[in-house]
Protein backbone atom coordinates (compact mmCIF):
# COMPACT_ATOMS: atom_id res chain seq x y z
CA UNK A 1 0.00 0.00 0.00
CA UNK A 2 1.36 3.39 -1.00
CA UNK A 3 1.41 6.04 1.71
CA UNK A 4 0.65 9.70 1.20
CA UNK A 5 4.20 10.60 2.26
CA UNK A 6 5.66 8.29 -0.37
CA UNK A 7 3.46 9.87 -3.08
CA UNK A 8 4.64 13.35 -2.08
CA UNK A 9 8.24 12.13 -2.21
CA UNK A 10 7.66 10.53 -5.60
CA UNK A 11 6.12 13.75 -6.95
CA UNK A 12 9.12 15.73 -5.71
CA UNK A 13 11.52 13.32 -7.41
CA UNK A 14 9.56 13.54 -10.67
CA UNK A 15 9.72 17.33 -10.64
CA UNK A 16 13.44 17.29 -9.84
CA UNK A 17 14.12 14.82 -12.65
CA UNK A 18 12.17 16.90 -15.15
CA UNK A 19 14.37 19.88 -14.34
CA UNK A 20 17.58 17.85 -14.60
CA UNK A 21 16.44 15.89 -17.65
CA UNK A 22 15.87 19.05 -19.68
CA UNK A 23 18.92 21.21 -19.06
CA UNK A 24 18.57 24.76 -20.30
CA UNK A 25 14.78 24.70 -20.18
CA UNK A 26 14.81 27.17 -17.30
CA UNK A 27 17.20 29.41 -19.29
CA UNK A 28 14.96 29.59 -22.34
CA UNK A 29 13.82 33.05 -23.28
CA UNK A 30 16.09 35.14 -21.06
CA UNK A 31 15.42 38.84 -21.59
CA UNK A 32 17.97 40.53 -23.84
CA UNK A 33 17.16 44.16 -23.07
CA UNK A 34 16.82 46.08 -19.81
CA UNK A 35 13.68 48.14 -19.25
CA UNK A 36 15.60 51.42 -19.37
CA UNK A 37 17.19 50.50 -22.69
CA UNK A 38 13.77 49.89 -24.28
CA UNK A 39 13.16 53.64 -24.34
CA UNK A 40 15.71 54.01 -27.15
CA UNK A 41 16.38 50.49 -28.48
CA UNK A 42 14.50 47.47 -29.77
CA UNK A 43 15.21 43.95 -28.46
CA UNK A 44 17.40 41.71 -30.63
CA UNK A 45 18.15 38.00 -30.33
CA UNK A 46 21.91 38.48 -30.72
CA UNK A 47 22.35 41.63 -28.60
CA UNK A 48 22.21 41.97 -24.81
CA UNK A 49 21.60 45.49 -23.48
CA UNK A 50 21.87 46.18 -19.77
CA UNK A 51 24.23 47.21 -16.96
CA UNK A 52 27.76 45.85 -16.75
CA UNK A 53 28.20 43.71 -13.65
CA UNK A 54 31.84 42.79 -14.22
CA UNK A 55 34.51 41.64 -16.64
CA UNK A 56 36.66 38.67 -15.72
CA UNK A 57 39.94 38.70 -17.63
CA UNK A 58 40.90 35.39 -16.00
CA UNK A 59 37.80 33.54 -17.23
CA UNK A 60 37.27 35.75 -20.30
CA UNK A 61 33.65 36.53 -19.42
CA UNK A 62 31.46 39.61 -19.38
CA UNK A 63 28.51 39.72 -16.98
CA UNK A 64 25.60 41.95 -17.95
CA UNK A 65 22.48 42.50 -15.80
CA UNK A 66 19.18 42.63 -17.66
CA UNK A 67 16.62 43.17 -14.93
CA UNK A 68 16.97 40.28 -12.46
CA UNK A 69 18.86 38.11 -14.97
CA UNK A 70 22.64 38.22 -15.34
CA UNK A 71 24.04 37.12 -18.68
CA UNK A 72 27.50 35.53 -18.63
CA UNK A 73 29.02 35.99 -22.06
CA UNK A 74 32.38 34.57 -23.11
CA UNK A 75 34.76 36.72 -25.11
CA UNK A 76 38.00 36.32 -27.01
CA UNK A 77 40.94 38.56 -27.78
CA UNK A 78 39.22 39.64 -31.01
CA UNK A 79 36.26 41.37 -29.28
CA UNK A 80 35.58 44.84 -30.67
CA UNK A 81 35.22 47.54 -27.99
CA UNK A 82 33.60 50.91 -28.70
CA UNK A 83 33.00 53.74 -26.28
CA UNK A 84 35.93 52.73 -24.04
CA UNK A 85 39.66 52.35 -24.51
CA UNK A 86 39.72 48.78 -23.27
CA UNK A 87 37.32 46.17 -21.98
CA UNK A 88 38.79 46.12 -18.46
CA UNK A 89 38.35 49.91 -18.21
CA UNK A 90 34.54 49.87 -18.45
CA UNK A 91 32.98 50.95 -15.15
CA UNK A 92 30.65 48.68 -13.22
CA UNK A 93 26.94 49.52 -13.72
CA UNK A 94 27.71 51.28 -17.01
CA UNK A 95 25.06 50.70 -19.67
CA UNK A 96 26.44 48.43 -22.38
CA UNK A 97 25.35 46.49 -25.43
CA UNK A 98 27.03 43.15 -26.14
CA UNK A 99 26.52 41.60 -29.57
CA UNK A 100 27.13 37.86 -29.52
CA UNK A 101 27.20 34.78 -31.70
CA UNK A 102 26.23 31.30 -30.62
CA UNK A 103 23.24 30.49 -28.48
CA UNK A 104 21.66 31.93 -25.36
CA UNK A 105 23.16 29.02 -23.43
CA UNK A 106 26.73 29.60 -24.69
CA UNK A 107 27.05 33.13 -26.10
CA UNK A 108 30.37 34.36 -27.50
CA UNK A 109 30.81 38.16 -27.53
CA UNK A 110 31.58 39.71 -30.90
CA UNK A 111 31.52 43.34 -29.75
CA UNK A 112 30.69 45.53 -26.78
CA UNK A 113 29.60 49.16 -26.96
CA UNK A 114 29.44 51.51 -23.99
CA UNK A 115 26.68 54.09 -23.78
CA UNK A 116 28.19 57.55 -24.23
CA UNK A 117 27.57 60.23 -21.60
CA UNK A 118 24.45 62.33 -22.10
CA UNK A 119 25.05 65.77 -23.53
CA UNK A 120 23.04 68.58 -21.98
CA UNK A 121 23.32 72.18 -23.12
CA UNK A 122 24.95 74.42 -20.49
CA UNK A 123 21.89 76.70 -20.32
CA UNK A 124 19.78 73.68 -19.27
CA UNK A 125 22.04 72.70 -16.38
CA UNK A 126 21.45 73.83 -12.80
CA UNK A 127 24.62 74.52 -10.82
CA UNK A 128 25.15 73.29 -7.27
CA UNK A 129 24.91 76.90 -6.05
CA UNK A 130 21.59 77.47 -7.88
CA UNK A 131 20.24 74.20 -6.50
CA UNK A 132 21.25 75.16 -2.96
CA UNK A 133 19.37 78.48 -3.31
CA UNK A 134 16.27 76.76 -4.68
CA UNK A 135 16.37 74.14 -1.92
CA UNK A 136 16.56 76.91 0.71
CA UNK A 137 13.50 78.61 -0.84
CA UNK A 138 11.50 75.40 -1.16
CA UNK A 139 9.45 74.28 -4.17
CA UNK A 140 6.55 76.71 -3.62
CA UNK A 141 8.67 79.87 -3.37
CA UNK A 142 11.24 78.69 -5.93
CA UNK A 143 8.55 77.60 -8.42
CA UNK A 144 10.20 74.26 -9.15
CA UNK A 145 9.79 70.51 -8.92
CA UNK A 146 12.87 68.46 -8.08
CA UNK A 147 12.88 64.87 -9.32
CA UNK A 148 15.28 62.15 -8.21
CA UNK A 149 15.41 59.70 -11.14
CA UNK A 150 17.62 57.13 -9.39
CA UNK A 151 16.27 53.72 -8.36
CA UNK A 152 14.06 53.76 -5.24
CA UNK A 153 16.67 52.09 -2.94
CA UNK A 154 19.15 54.87 -3.78
CA UNK A 155 16.47 57.52 -3.10
CA UNK A 156 15.70 55.86 0.24
CA UNK A 157 19.40 55.94 1.19
CA UNK A 158 19.29 59.72 0.90
CA UNK A 159 18.18 62.48 -1.45
CA UNK A 160 18.18 66.24 -1.91
CA UNK A 161 15.55 67.95 0.29
CA UNK A 162 12.15 68.33 -1.42
CA UNK A 163 13.06 65.79 -4.15
CA UNK A 164 10.36 63.44 -5.36
CA UNK A 165 11.24 59.88 -6.34
CA UNK A 166 10.58 59.10 -9.99
CA UNK A 167 12.91 56.33 -11.18
CA UNK A 168 13.51 56.44 -14.90
CA UNK A 169 11.96 53.00 -15.41
CA UNK A 170 8.74 54.26 -13.75
CA UNK A 171 8.54 57.50 -15.74
CA UNK A 172 5.47 56.57 -17.80
CA UNK A 173 3.69 55.24 -14.72
CA UNK A 174 4.37 58.30 -12.51
CA UNK A 175 4.50 61.27 -14.93
CA UNK A 176 0.83 62.23 -14.49
CA UNK A 177 1.16 62.19 -10.68
CA UNK A 178 4.50 63.98 -10.34
CA UNK A 179 5.12 66.32 -13.28
CA UNK A 180 3.52 69.75 -12.82
CA UNK A 181 0.54 70.84 -14.89
CA UNK A 182 1.86 74.43 -14.90
CA UNK A 183 4.16 74.99 -17.89
CA UNK A 184 6.06 77.86 -16.22
CA UNK A 185 7.34 75.66 -13.38
CA UNK A 186 11.03 74.69 -13.46
CA UNK A 187 11.46 70.91 -13.57
CA UNK A 188 14.84 69.63 -12.37
CA UNK A 189 15.93 66.01 -12.72
CA UNK A 190 18.98 64.49 -11.11
CA UNK A 191 20.42 61.01 -11.11
CA UNK A 192 23.50 59.09 -9.95
CA UNK A 193 25.84 60.68 -12.45
CA UNK A 194 26.43 61.27 -16.11
CA UNK A 195 24.94 58.46 -18.21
Amino acid sequence: MVTKRFLVFLSFVAIALSVVAFPGASDAGKPTIATLCKQCHQPADDLVRGSLVSVSEKFKTIQVAVGNVVWVINYGDDIKVSGAEKLAGIQKDKEVGVRFSGTEKSPQAVSISVKPPAKVADEKLVSVEEMAKLTDMGPANGNYVLIDSRPVPRYNEGHIPHALSMPLDKFDELKEKILPKEKDKLVIFYCGGVT
